[in-house]
Formats: structure tokens, C-alpha cells, sequence
């Protein structure tokens, strides 16, 4: 007997449960329902496979980010937004490379998603500047906000990791090196 594997795309609910519970079934079946979809979008409009590779992985971020912060309100079909934040997301990168001529073609109705594009990019920045004034922070401050921020460390933990004499002067020295990292921060253009 001759079976064969059939494939559901999955509803917009289970890719949202799915997301909000960290499923890793329901993001792969995401990535393959829409990934035809944004492929003809890019190829259609000078781009290649890896191109629609890019742009669909950072549109997954987008949605990701936006449903785990908890303010994701779906106002049409997961597809036509993901669609919409791709094009956008494509569109951007084909003035950046100075490959848009004024006109895209599409073949699927969307949605303006300027909003959430742009606060995806403005995170990203972010975390760049974070991850240079880290590196410029130096030792052991880097370790100090790293232990506490990052991997959740108690300052007890971090006092007899760097052999303060007690949690109150692991938690003093914390707080130099939070200031510190700030500046380094906020002097970054």
C-alpha cells in the first residue's frame, strides 16, 4: 500500500499558540507553508533564492518578537502579513542596494508594516550598540553584567566568583560597571 505524507499548512492560531509555546514543530511548518509564497515575491523582484531566504527568516523574527512581546493583534490572515512584512522588508533592501526602480510586482494582497519593520531594525541597532559597549566595557565588568544579566547568576554567585568579600560589594561593583556600560552605551552615534 502506497501511503502518501500529506502536509497541512497550520491555521494562524497554532502558529501563534505554537510560538507563544515555543514549539519548534509549529515554526517549521510555518517556514515551509510560506516560504513558496515569498520566494516567487523576491525572484519576481531582482532577487535570488538566498535573498528570499534572508527576508523570510528576518519576517519570521518579526512576527516572533512581536507575538512573545505580547502585543500581536492578527487583523488578516497570517500569510498576507507575513507576506506584507516581507515585501517590506524586500523592499527596503532593494533601495538599499539601489535595485528598486519604483515598482514591485505582487501576485498577493498586503498589509502596511512600516511600524513593525522599522521597530524590528531600530532592536537591532540596539543590540549592536549594546554588544560594542560590552566589548569595550573590559574586565571584569564584562563578566559581572554577562553572570547577572545574562545568565542569571545571584550576586552571592558572582562574589565568590571574582572573591569580593561579601554579596553588598559584588552588588556596589555591579552597579560601576552598569554605569560604565551606559556610558559606553549612549556615547555610540
Amino acid at each position: 500500500m502506497n501511503k502518501e505524507l500529506k502536509y497541512s499548512a497550520p491555521t494562524d492560531s497554532e502558529v501563534i499558540l505554537g510560538i507563544l509555546n515555543n514549539s519548534e514543530s509549529a515554526l517549521k511548518r510555518l517556514y515551509i507553508a510560506y516560504f513558496p509564497m515569498v520566494l516567487q515575491l523576491i525572484i519576481n523582484n531582482n532577487g535570488d533564492e538566498d535573498d528570499a531566504k534572508d527576508i523570510y527568516q528576518e519576517a519570521i523574527i518579526v512576527l516572533y518578537n512581536k507575538v512573545k512581546a505580547g502585543d500581536f493583534e492578527l487583523t488578516s490572515k497570517l500569510k498576507t502579513y507575513i507576506y506584507s512584512v516581507c515585501r517590506r522588508l524586500w523592499l527596503k533592501r532593494l533601495t538599499q542596494l539601489n535595485r528598486y526602480g519604483g515598482d514591485i510586482r505582487d501576485f498577493q494582497e498586503y498589509l502596511p508594516v512600516d511600524d513593525e519593520v522599522e521597530l524590528h531594525n531600530d532592536r537591532d541597532i540596539q543590540f549592536d550598540k549594546m554588544q560594542n559597549a560590552l566589548q569595550l566595557l573590559g574586565e571584569p565588568c564584562k563578566t559581572i553584567m554577562e553572570d547577572f544579566y545574562i545568565y542569571n547568576r545571584s550576586m552571592q554567585e558572582i562574589c565568590e566568583r571574582f572573591g569580593y568579600t561579601n554579596a553588598d560589594n559584588a552588588k556596589t561593583q555591579k552597579y560601576k560597571c552598569l554605569q560604565r556600560l551606559k556610558k559606553l552605551f549612549f556615547q555610540q552615534k
